[in-house]
């Protein structure tokens, strides 16, 4: 009988060229098999508002050497939320931490926000597009203030072309 993979709720590629970057919601059990033997994962940035993961969770990411970073996030509104995304965006910048996996409880809303923010400042999206996209996965309910927030997000990173993925379109 052949293995079923089931990938965790709300999984698709973000990027899938020279690199690869996922999204999704917050995986569970029935989905490790998907991540093990599909995705090979070196990295996985978890945004979200659970600062302690479950033990079985923890043990798998240990049993397949995949780093782990944890960026607290609640909504848009957070204090010190830019600072959060920026290191997720560093993490993003850098080609020695892919593949990679960003995800969220439910990959909805604050996965939505780091996409977006990736789509526009490394990508170049329209916005349009980036809250089309935001849109697909949030169920067609929109928060008007995630939007925003993507809209006027600023980046100051500093950034270094020797590690950069070739998908970023900044200059």
């Amino acid at each position: 009988m052949a293995s079923k993979y089931i990938p965790p709720l709300n999984f698709s590629p973000v990027i899938s060229t020279e690199v690869s970057l996922y999204r999704s919601g917050y995986p569970m059990p029935i989905n490790y098999s998907f991540i093990q033997d599909q995705l090979h994962l070196k990295t996985v940035v978890y945004v979200g508002d659970k600062s302690d993961i479950s033990e079985e969770y923890s043990n798998f990411l240990q049993s397949q050497d995949i780093q782990f970073l944890y960026i607290p996030m609640d909504s848009c509104r957070d204090s010190g939320i830019n600072k959060g995304i920026d290191t997720v965006l560093q993490t993003v910048l850098d080609v020695d931490n892919y593949p990679m996996l960003i995800h969220s409880n439910k990959g909805k809303h604050r996965v939505g926000i780091i996409v977006g923010i990736i789509r526009k400042i490394l990508q170049g999206w329209s916005i349009a597009s980036i809250y089309q996209e935001y849109g697909l996965f949030s169920g067609g309910l929109k928060d008007e203030a995630d939007l925003e927030f993507i809209t006027m997000f600023v980046s100051h990173l500093e950034v270094f072309k020797d590690k950069m993925p070739e998908f970023v379109r900044i200059q």
